[in-house]
């Protein structure tokens, strides 16, 4: 690995991306910011580098040769669950779902200013520092879900072996509603709770998280878990 000269604690970043400039152009930038890079210009070379090694972040573009980033990603997801941004030029709604549905963490849409890239990586590594850190042993619970903050799952009722299946995306934006219960969460403060985002980024990213936590709590017949607020966000609060 590239990394800065003295910075053992560097956090490693795989880069999967064709073109080579461009490619280059985020590593010596990820560099000079102290992380440690490595460059796979096509997504099979890039999916055996990803689950043969360990990094703590995958910039994963969409369009590769030989495996696109779709497939790698779904591959990928079978066996670890390394934080994936997608790198995409297809500015289409139905292409970030798709890729957030098979297991993307974040995207961003090409082109883009670096700048921009480099305070997602950041904010990114910042959110989870944050999470591990304020996380403890005590549970948080809404109606008869229960989140155990110390193993990072969620469960229904009292069987702890119930465990509901959430991404790491998922299962921060709901421990961040169930800590606001009863409270209108915005999608703006959801964003950066959540995704670690300033103001002024797009948040239609929030409604498709809130769909896929709704399809794995919920259940059929009983009411939502998790409110609208027409205009204003969501909220988790008991019908009156």
């Amino acid at each position: 690995f590239l990394t800065k000269e003295n910075d053992m604690t560097s956090k490693k970043i795989l880069i999967i991306e064709d073109e080579k400039n461009l490619a280059r152009f985020v590593s010596l930038e990820l560099e000079h910011e102290g992380y440690a890079t490595e460059i796979k210009d096509n997504g099979r070379s890039g999916l055996e580098e990803a689950t043969s090694k360990d990094y703590d972040l995958i910039l994963l573009d969409l369009m590769l040769p030989e495996l696109d980033g779709f497939e790698v990603a779904r591959r990928l997801r079978k066996e670890k669950d390394t934080p994936i941004i997608m790198m995409t030029a297809r500015d289409s709604t139905m292409d970030r779902v798709a890729g957030l549905d098979i297991g993307a963490d974040d995207y961003i849409t090409k082109p883009f200013a670096i700048e921009e890239l480099l305070a997602r990586v950041r904010a990114f590594f910042r959110r989870e520092e944050h999470g591990h850190a304020v996380e403890r042993a005590e549970n948080t619970s809404f109606r008869d879900l229960v989140i155990d903050k110390t193993n990072r799952t969620v469960h229904r009722g009292k069987k702890v072996s119930a465990v509901i299946d959430l991404t790491r995306r998922e299962y921060d934006l709901l421990l961040t509603l169930m800590q606001n219960v009863g409270d209108v969460v915005t999608r703006e403060y959801l964003v950066s709770q959540v995704w670690g985002y300033e103001e002024g980024t797009e948040t239609n990213v929030v409604d498709v998280y809130i769909r896929y936590l709704r399809n794995k709590i919920d259940v059929e017949g009983q009411d939502s878990y998790i409110q609208t607020v027409r205009g204003l966000g969501y909220v988790m609060r008991e019908r009156k």
